[in-house]
């Protein structure tokens, strides 16, 4: 199962939170995010993070839906390593974030 979610958001989002110079517009971005967005993103971090195999996304996304309480901007920030987690994330579920890096380099 593939994220339903652009890898170039993801790309976004790891490159905001590594700068972490600007919260706030990191927090506004995932606060624009659709729910379904919200929650696969929820899953590639917790697949990264190794609390979920990649073969079980399905499962992680299940639960990230279900346990959705806090505000997904407010937890993943609250996340240790959050650029660390995607980034694992994207490489264990082998999606190449190659373009999606070049159009973030390219601006």
């Amino acid at each position: 199962m593939t994220p339903d979610i652009s890898i170039k958001k993801v790309v976004h989002i790891i490159f905001q939170a590594r700068e972490s110079g600007r919260p706030g517009e990191l927090h506004a971005f995932i606060d624009a995010l659709n729910d379904d967005e919200k929650a696969n993103l929820v899953a590639i971090a917790w697949v990264g993070r190794g609390a979920f195999e990649p073969e079980d996304f399905a499962e992680a996304l299940e639960t990230a839906f279900a346990e959705a309480t806090t505000p997904t901007a407010d937890y993943l920030m609250g996340m240790p390593h959050l650029s660390e987690n995607l980034e694992a994330g994207l490489e264990a579920l082998e999606i190449d974030v190659t373009e999606a890096e070049e159009d973030f380099y390219d601006r």
